[in-house]
């Protein structure tokens, strides 16, 4: 049986829906702002989290609201309404955008049955939840500056990374990095356009890369004949973030990877989130979770798909503490296992 098979046909009463504002000001230029997502129905309450970036179409999300959803479903009857819907209000000025949204409101619902049917997450998978390792994920800024990813190993000592490299990295910056902090996943961002985040493909960076960090995981390459030189020797350390949204993403990929990166907003539908953890099982690949800068309910979701799925590897899902700067006592690895009673909830009662 299929992992979605278990929860497709979860019955699903949905009487409306309400929409919560977080926010959180990282820095004097920039506030990140999330959307929480409320199902009701039957007395109960399901929960999912929107992490769209943009703030003004997170604004316009909550004042508009969600479409009329109340009725009866199963968990895929609705999945098939949302994937004909359209949840923005304006259309997003990123793609992917629009998967973020269906997840919110997929995982919403998910949550919203298996409280009304009394049953947890893990026991309707017929998973055990596992203690979850966890990494701080960060940039170094530009120009970057090391003390970044040092600070925080003053604070939690021990503590892994994953870090996202650019151009301007050179060498040196390099070897203080992998000789005073773990350094488990460089990001190498190379398959983003159109954002802030898009480092290109630089062969030379590569290759410097992929030597001063020989255990580290090469996430997100952009693979052509330079970089294919670049990284030769290194394509069993390659990994998949970005571009990997459904199962038959990672047959695509120009490096099949021993591992991939699982981001279930990215999926945007149970169904395809399963087919990859399905895939993942089929293939014995190993796999991480990543993180999308959750502020609520969603960062304890993550977590609680990593305890079931790859508790023991870098999971970008460190809890919502580490969005703050670096200080004494904070959470460390693992994150001993706390899914509710019911639902889809990690990390508080009921």
């Amino acid at each position: 049986m299929s992992l979605y098979d278990r929860v497709r046909d979860l019955p699903l009463a949905i009487d409306g829906s309400r929409l919560e504002r977080l926010e959180l000001a990282v820095s004097p230029e920039f506030t990140r702002v999330t959307t929480v997502v409320n199902l009701d129905g039957g007395g109960h309450s399901g929960i999912g989290e929107d992490v769209t970036y943009e703030a003004d179409e997170a604004t316009a999300f909550q004042q508009a609201g969600l479409p009329d959803l109340s009725g009866e479903w199963t968990i895929d009857s609705l999945s098939r309404a949302l994937g004909d819907m359209d949840l923005f209000p304006v259309a997003p000025a990123w793609a992917p955008s629009r998967a973020y949204r269906r997840w919110a409101v997929e995982s919403a619902a998910l949550d919203l049955a298996l409280r009304q049917a009394g049953e947890p997450l893990w026991r309707v998978l017929g998973i055990d939840p596992q203690p979850v390792d966890f990494v701080i994920s960060t940039g170094l800024g530009d120009p970057p500056d090391a003390a970044r990813v040092l600070d925080w190993v003053a604070a939690a000592p021990g503590i892994g990374f994953k870090v996202d490299a650019t151009p301007s990295w050179d060498r040196d910056l390099a070897r203080v990095l992998a000789g005073n902090s773990s350094i488990e996943v460089v990001d190498l961002k190379g398959h983003y356009a159109g954002t802030i985040v898009d480092s290109g493909a630089d062969p030379a960076l590569y290759a410097m890369i992929a030597e001063e960090f020989p255990d580290a995981w090469l996430e997100d390459p952009r693979v052509d004949p330079r970089t294919q030189i670049a990284l030769a020797g290194a394509e069993d350390r390659i990994t998949w973030d970005a571009p990997i949204h459904e199962a038959a993403d990672i047959d695509a990929m120009p490096i099949h990877p021993r591992t991939v990166n699982v981001k279930p907003s990215r999926s945007g539908s149970i169904a395809d989130l399963m087919g990859i953890y399905d895939r993942i099982r089929e293939e014995g690949l190993g796999a991480y979770g990543g993180g999308q800068y959750e502020l609520g309910p969603g960062r304890g979701q993550i977590q609680y798909l990593a305890s079931l799925f790859h508790p023991d590897a870098p999971n970008d899902a460190s809890p919502v503490e580490y969005h703050q700067p670096p200080r004494e006592g904070m959470p460390t690895s693992p994150i001993a296992p706390t899914p509710s009673a019911t639902g889809f909830r990690w990390g508080e009662p009921g």
